[in-house]
């Protein structure tokens, strides 16, 4: 019949070349991107064969369109060969962790470690283990195929292999672009700095490619130009199409020679069928019956398997003949023993085909050879059972699956297989509550968000459940809530359930209690949410879980920064010591002390959420120290970087909330390439909106202000309202509309005076007096302080509504810590003493505030302040005791920090103001404003690190920024220090 596939690889020359370069710089990783049946497989076989990587190992393992419930199965069979190279080298005690995951290489490593309980550690050693191993056979090349299909495990470990790879290592990986999942996407988006990155993207074949390729497949010189035409056309370039149709033609003999080459027959009547279904299955059908059941079974199998296995399921006596046919026409192919489809797009067309009836006999039959397998395939098992329409036994494979998955840490395989179950099969009451259970468990674990609500209230509906099991459900269904809806009230109810029936499970107990005193719900008032932070605190001793307990403590201090109680302060030192206390020492740790010391995903959650809210409520030290503990704590566990994701989005809100803008632009738009969604996509929409106001886009800006606070609003994030409502109002009193920029926020600014969060609201106390006072004059060019433009009455009532706003808030504050309080309350005082104007006394309240403001530091509000104090005192010029001099040293001081933090809008006004009355802030820089040795606060921050020592690839991987901009914020630091060198620059650091 003549061969099936090319001999040669044909029109990939270009994209060979690129993968052989990549490969042989190690380390370095390679993406072979194209749809089904473009190559991608038959490309990186070639590389094997070229003397640029000669002497390397190649390591290839495939992940499978039917998953199995045991991760990281693409490096298990990568690796499973590899004993005999491993046996002359002497491994750590990490590797030990393999044992159970390659049971093949269990006589070259060490003995199992010493248990672990948290499957995040457990999945870490695993992690270093594989690092490990994979460098001692290095130089090596690791070939994961088919990665649309990877468990979650898989992409883990990839992204954290890659982050650090051994250093003689390349990997390349393939996968079908239109399949894929952003995480898997997200593997080779931040490589270490080391490593050299290359994406090879597989296009259809052109005419000319198609005819050489031809050629190639029937062994001859050429074929006609008209027949390759119409070749590429009906196979739309895609070299298996080609490769299936010539097969296809041949046997119909449909093509015959024509003066040394091939040509068409009867080519217009000639109705050759597009793509790969039809010919494959019109092959199929020419064959004889026994070799068409070979196909079928083979097909239904999914898998290659012995060649018994195959007779087997296609219930033939003697099958021989069957597979030596269909191995010689090239339907099947034969490795190392094992027989099934070239490509599992052949494979889906014959199984489409299998009549329905057939289709489940085959499957019964598959069942039954799958199951005496050696380690029989529990996933695999599970499908053909289901297959077949034995459900008993699909129900009972599959829970053993989910078992299995999650001992071995894939929460999602397990939720997969469980909901499966739960949504497909009749089963008891009682079985049915036990294994919704197990579903909501293995649902908090996956990163991957599955929708199990109605499985989770449907399990309480259940009667005479016990207490316990009862509040478990309550418990799960709220932390499955959380995040999730917009109906806060219901997960509101949720928690204080779960409370009832969890008097014997203190840690689930305290949990919800913490959760519960966050004032999110709508209708519960703040003294329930105060009552249930108390009950927590009193609980958490009795937590004895070291994590959940420092979680809830977590929790508990948040809520007390943002209502100002100081407790919070005892409870966030104890929960920073805790996490520093897990960071590696200088010393070598063994492997036990190293895996407990790795922070777990709740501990990290504490740190974070405590971060957050303290940069809302104003302690912007202390909420740094602790996003950058949080986000060193992600390193053991958060390979997926989702938490690294949002540790960095907290430290965008608090480099805003300082005014360090250097940047921050930047790092919002890599932050946002991470198409991460939920409330921390809100809040980087929520930074990246409060930085878009720019002259002549004013209009914009507010679209995308509104957009977030709604957002906002709906998630029940009250705490961060205040930071995007305070530049919204700021907005709409810009754009002439002040008195409807204070309608548009009242219900949001009730929210959280409900709540009293009144350190976190008082954020926003200047705007609002401002839009206040600018609404009652009914002059769109502005509030309080003087503009240029005439000055208009001002109503009283406008007036009584500001000064009321200011001294509730001042009276609400009073006692509580809330650093906010005295610049904003000065900074709001001095709009409504300028309303009344009297110039100089208020800009004595903004130069205070200002003050105030840069203690903390939030250098955009003292920046403000600066400029309104200035504006103050140019219109006090014509009394007495005007300081022309002070007036412009404020204005001067303002536009510098407006340059600095490129804060367009606002330097546009306050430029406005300079060339009003005659200030010229370039001649001032040049004699010592914002030049000389004063440095941004960016590029203090990469002055220090270079000092340090740190290549610019380091900083900028570090600090979320491109190495060019690194460079730019060095060379410029270097120049305002008047210095030369990084030598010279760690003298003057104090570095060395």
């Amino acid at each position: 019949m003549g061969r099936v596939v090319s001999p040669v690889l044909v029109g990939r020359d270009a994209e060979l070349g690129r993968l052989v370069a990549a490969v042989a710089a190690a380390p370095s990783v390679v993406v072979v991107e194209g749809e089904a049946g473009i190559g991608k497989s038959r490309l990186v076989a070639e590389l094997a064969g070229r003397e640029e990587v000669a002497g390397r190992r190649f390591l290839v393992g495939g992940c499978g369109r039917i998953r199995e419930p045991f991760p990281l199965g693409p490096l298990v069979e990568a690796l499973r060969e590899s004993g005999g190279d491993l046996a002359a080298v002497t491994l750590t005690p990490v590797t030990g962790a393999l044992r159970g995951l390659v049971p093949e290489l269990a006589p070259v490593l060490p003995e199992l470690p010493e248990p672990v309980a948290d499957q995040a550690a457990v999945r870490h050693r695993q992690y270093r283990g594989l690092s490990e191993v994979l460098g001692a056979l290095c130089p090596a090349v690791l070939v994961v195929e088919d990665l649309h299909w990877a468990d979650e495990q898989t992409v883990e470990f990839l992204t954290y292999l890659l982050a650090k790879p051994p250093g003689g290592l390349s990997v390349v990986l393939t996968y079908r672009g239109e399949e894929v999942s952003t995480a898997v996407r997200a593997i080779t988006a931040r490589p270490a700095d080391s490593v050299t990155v290359g994406h090879i993207g597989l296009g259809p074949l052109d005419a000319a490619r198609t005819r050489r390729l031809a050629a190639a497949i029937l062994d001859l010189d050429d074929v006609s130009a008209p027949f390759a035409e119409q070749l590429c056309e009906r196979a739309s370039g895609l070299p298996l199409a080609i490769q299936e149709l010539l097969a296809l033609l041949r046997a119909r003999g449909e093509v015959i020679r024509w003066e040394g080459g091939w040509a068409r027959r009867a080519l217009d009547r000639l109705e050759v069928p597009a793509g790969v279904r039809d010919p494959v299955r019109e092959r199929v059908a020419r064959l004889p019956e026994g070799a068409r059941a070979v196909v079928q079974a083979a097909a239904v199998l999914g898998i290659a398997v012995p060649v018994t296995a195959l007779a087997g399921v296609s219930g033939l006596a003697d099958a021989a003949d069957g597979v030596d046919l269909a191995l010689e026409l090239g339907l099947l192919v034969e490795r190392d023993g094992l027989v099934g489809f070239r490509h599992v797009l052949a494979a889906q067309a014959v199984y489409e085909a299998v009549p329905p009836a057939r289709r489940r006999v085959l499957h019964a039959r598959a069942a039954d050879a799958v199951q005496v397998l050696p380690q029989a395939p529990l996933g695999q098992l599970a499908h053909h059972l289901r297959q077949a329409g034995r459900v008993g036994e699909w129900v009972e494979t599959a829970d053993r699956a989910a078992a299995q998955a999650a001992e071995l840490g894939d929460a999602a395989e397990a939720v997969r297989l469980l909901e499966d179950v739960l949504r497909h099969a009749d089963v008891t009451a009682e079985r049915r509550v036990a294994l919704t259970v197990r579903l909501g468990w293995a649902a908090i674990e996956t990163l991957k968000e599955r929708d199990i609500e109605d499985l989770l209230a449907a399990a309480l509906d259940h009667d005479d459940l016990p207490r316990r099991t009862r509040g478990e459900l309550w418990f799960l269904l709220a932390l499955h809530l959380d995040g999730r809806t917009t109906d806060l009230s219901r997960r509101h109810r949720a928690f204080a359930e779960a409370v009832a029936d969890l008097d014997d499970r203190p840690d689930l107990a305290a949990w919800c209690m913490a959760a519960l005193g966050i004032p999110t719900a709508p209708q519960a008032p703040i003294a329930e949410h105060r009552r249930w932070l108390e009950r927590a605190l009193r609980l958490a001793p009795k937590v004895t879980d070291p994590a959940v307990r420092l979680f809830v403590l977590g929790v508990i201090a948040m809520v007390f920064a943002a209502l100002g109680d100081p407790r919070w302060s005892e409870l966030a030192a104890l929960v920073e010591r805790e996490l520093e206390d897990r960071e590696p020492e200088d010393r070598e740790l063994n492997e036990r002390e190293l895996d407990e010391r790795v922070p777990r995903r709740r501990e990290t959650y504490a740190c974070r959420a405590l971060g957050e809210e303290l940069c809302s409520a104003g302690h912007f030290g202390m909420a740094q120290r602790l996003l950058a503990t949080a986000l060193r704590g992600t390193a053991g566990h958060d390979v997926s970087g989702v938490e690294e994701f949002r540790c960095r989005v907290g430290l965008s809100m608090v480099a805003y909330c300082r005014g360090a803008w250097d940047g921050l632009r930047e790092t919002i738009e890599v932050l946002r390439h991470a198409h991460v969604s939920g409330a921390y996509e809100v809040r980087l929409h929520a930074v990246a909106a409060c930085l878009s106001p720019v002259p002549g886009e004013l209009e914009q800006a507010r679209a995308r202000l509104r957009e977030v606070v709604g957002r906002q609003r709906d998630l029940g994030a009250v705490d961060h309202l205040p930071l995007t409502v305070s530049v919204l109002v700021r907005l709409g009193a810009a754009c002439g509309e002040p008195g409807a920029a204070v309608a548009e926020t009242a219900d949001v600014v009730a929210m959280w005076e409900a709540k009293e969060l009144w350190p976190v609201g008082v954020r926003t106390v200047p705007a609002l007096a401002e839009a206040l006072l600018a609404a009652a004059t009914g002059n769109p060019a502005g509030g309080a302080v003087p503009s240029g433009a005439p000055a208009a009455p001002m109503a009283p009532e406008g007036r009584a509504a500001a000064v009321a706003l200011v001294e509730r808030y001042a009276d609400r504050l009073s006692g509580l810590d809330a650093p906010l309080a005295a610049p904003a309350l000065a900074h709001a005082r001095g709009f409504l003493v300028a309303a009344e104007e009297r110039w100089s006394d208020a800009a004595e309240l903004f130069v205070a505030a200002a003050g105030g403001y840069r203690e903390l530091p939030a250098r955009y509000e003292a920046a403000q302040c600066d400029e309104q104090a200035a504006a103050c005192r140019f219109a006090a010029l014509a009394g007495a005791g005007s300081d022309t001099e002070a007036a412009g040293r404020s204005l001067l001081a303002a536009i510098a920090a407006y340059e600095e933090m490129g804060a367009r809008w606002d330097l546009d006004r306050a430029m406005r103001l300079a060339r009003r009355h005659g200030v010229r802030p370039a001649a001032a820089r040049r004699n010592g404003g914002a030049a000389g040795d004063v440095l941004t606060e960016r590029q203090r921050e990469v002055a220090r690190m270079a000092a340090a020592g740190r290549t610019n690839a380091e900083i900028a991987r570090e600090l979320f920024l491109s190495p060019k901009t690194v460079d730019k914020h060095l060379s410029a630091a270097l120049h305002r220090l008047g210095l030369r060198s990084r030598i010279e620059l760690r003298r003057h650091m104090g570095e060395g």
